[in-house]
């Protein structure tokens, strides 16, 4: 576990850097968002825009499905914590490197992007790279450029993040992404392009035979058992028809009940997969294979039957942001439209989540005169919204300026703070399943659906869960505890049902490290670690409450209510003090 202890701290502005051995740190902390955070803490003074933070666990590279890497940052989008976690090569990439953390400093004198090997970090020029429209260009340059092949992992940004839009992401290995809360604008303000990750250093265990034999078990269990058949067969637009016919799948800003059932249909994973799908694609040490690929034609032949064709990444969170939230149900629509986004690296829900606020606001006359070269869009129109998406990234106007802040910016600037689908200023998820889900964006650090699950909550329908607002906070904090563990080691969450606590620490023993005997009091000391940066970096508890929107619309499960909101979010700060020993107890 040595290389895990190994922490690499890059200075852009001194175009320097450094190698520290940090047991201490891992063991405290154990690693991914744990560590990320900590040293997010530590080092935040250290440049204006705050640093990144990448970090990898102990079981990264060891076990099947521990394949994301966690970065932590200060988000431009919230203007508190940031953290996004991605899968794809980066994590194994970075702990073959030899770390088990890479910590970037300061500002580049002229755009660069950063090689790390076990050497440590070596500075590129990349001016030549800035500016392109297509973040794809770039990473094919740097990796004609550098080797390892097989091995490397390489992560960029692209027009979106050079010009700070406040959610621009950071791409890697073309089909995944830190998404969330605006990572890709900081690469921007460090006049960062991109990171190249490669090594090819080994792991030792504790216990050979049965490290083996745990992972074969481990393996069997993901690639025969049903727990991750839909993962495989639909990946997550499994989920679209589910959500419709429950009617929890937001539509139009919410100002709809639900889709038609053939638009329900045109979305949904099983007509996806028979129409587009070409390729499933998995992370590294992942044998699920989650990753569906749509292969899109886009233009008009430039000779007899030759098109030119894109292959788009969809998920259930980007059908939904960039398709049922938008009004917009033909398939090949909604692909077109995450592929524009992600030419430009753009969170796609965050952008949805804005088009439709755009979209209604103009509709309600509060948009400024002259902010549209035509009239706003209506609900629907495809084409409008690319002419958005390009406006948003380019567009030199005040209206545009604010859009790339975030849809709380624009409600803030121009009203219609009614309909702003925010949670603590980051952009709804697609769950509007009831208070659980909602109350759970709230509550959660990232204020996402993966922080605590609460969209589970509602669909359980468990009327104990709901009985008090003491209740229904005590199960949000002991699932988000549970799954700061999870994130630390750092564990796909999609296999949070394999990952049993029990397992965890056999695991543990066989790779040769010790975990504290409770697990889940030990995620709840993480998450209040975070609770208490985030305190230092502004947050306050009394400014937290849903959008007024959710609680108009109705849901399949508990209604969302303003007053047992503000009564859970009570009872969540007042549970946190608590000793995890009383916190805890059956």
């Amino acid at each position: 576990m040595k290389t895990l202890h190994r922490v690499l701290i890059v200075d852009m502005s001194a175009q320097s850097f450094i190698v520290e051995e940090r047991p201490d740190l891992f063991s405290d902390f154990i690693g991914g968002s744990g560590v990320s955070s900590a040293l997010l803490r530590e080092y935040r003074g250290r440049s204006p825009e705050g640093p990144i933070v990448f970090a990898v666990g102990p079981f990264t590279a060891l076990y099947p499905m521990a394949s994301k890497t966690v970065a932590s940052f200060l988000s431009p989008l919230t203007g508190n914590y940031g953290e996004s976690h991605a899968g794809g090569r980066s994590a194994v990439s970075l702990r073959m490197a030899g770390y088990g953390a890479l910590v970037v400093l300061g500002q580049a004198p002229f755009p660069q992007y950063l090689v790390v090997d076990e050497e440590g970090a070596r500075f590129k020029d990349a001016r030549s790279l800035w500016g392109m429209k297509n973040c794809s260009t770039p990473a094919r340059i740097m990796r004609e450029q550098e080797g390892g092949a097989g091995l490397r992992s390489i992560l960029r940004i692209g027009p979106a993040g050079e010009k700070k839009v406040s959610y621009a992401s950071v791409t890697t290995e073309t089909y995944r992404h830190f998404g969330r809360m605006g990572l890709g604008a900081v690469f921007g303000m460090k006049k960062l392009k991109g990171i190249v990750l490669k090594g090819n250093r080994g792991i030792r265990v504790s216990d050979p035979a049965r490290y083996k034999t745990l992972y074969q078990e481990l393996y069997k269990e993901m690639t025969e058992s049903d727990i991750m058949k839909k993962y495989h067969d639909l990946g997550t637009p499994a989920n679209i028809l589910p959500l419709h016919e429950m009617g929890a799948l937001p539509v139009c800003n919410l100002t709809r009940k639900s889709l038609t059932g053939p638009e329900a249909d045109s979305l949904s994973g099983e007509k996806m997969a028979a129409r587009f799908l070409s390729r499933r694609l998995a992370c590294a040490h992942c044998p699920v294979a989650c990753i569906h690929l749509a292969a899109l034609r886009l233009e008009a032949p430039s000779e007899p039957y030759f098109y030119q064709t894109s292959y788009v990444s969809y998920d259930y969170e980007l059908l939904y942001a960039l398709g049922s939230m938008i009004g917009v149900t033909e398939a090949r629509d909604v692909l077109r439209l995450i592929d524009r986004v992600e030419q430009y690296g753009m969170d796609a829900m965050s952008t949805g989540v804005i088009l439709a606020w755009i979209t209604e606001a103009g509709a309600k006359g509060l948009l400024p005169p002259g902010a549209f070269v035509k009239n706003p869009p209506s609900w629907g129109q495809t084409e409008a919204y690319l002419d958005l998406i390009d406006k948003i990234c380019f567009a030199p106007s005040p209206f545009f300026e604010t859009a790339r802040k975030g849809c709380a910016a624009l409600a803030e600037v121009y009203g219609g703070k009614d309909f702003a689908l925010v949670f603590g200023k980051n952009e709804m998820p697609g769950y509007h399943t009831g208070i659980g889900a909602h109350l759970g964006f709230l509550l959660g650090i990232r204020h996402s659906h993966l922080d605590n699950a609460g969209y589970a909550l509602d669909q359980k329908m468990d009327k104990e869960v709901f009985s008090s607002p003491d209740h229904l906070a005590l199960t949000l904090i002991k699932e988000e505890s549970f799954r700061h563990i999870l994130s630390s080691l750092v564990v796909c969450f999609f296999a949070r049902n394999i990952y049993s606590p029990s397992l965890i620490s056999e695991l543990s023993r066989a790779a040769g490290f010790s975990l504290p005997e409770s697990l889940l009091e030990k995620g709840l000391e993480l998450y209040r670690a975070k609770l208490s940066l985030k305190e230092e970096l502004g947050f306050r508890w009394e400014d937290l409450s849903l959008p007024r929107r959710v609680c108009e619309t109705q849901t399949p499960g508990p209604q969302p209510d303003q007053a047992f909101a503000r009564e859970t979010l009570r009872a969540a700060r007042r549970l946190l003090q608590d000793t995890p020993a009383t916190l805890f107890e059956e």
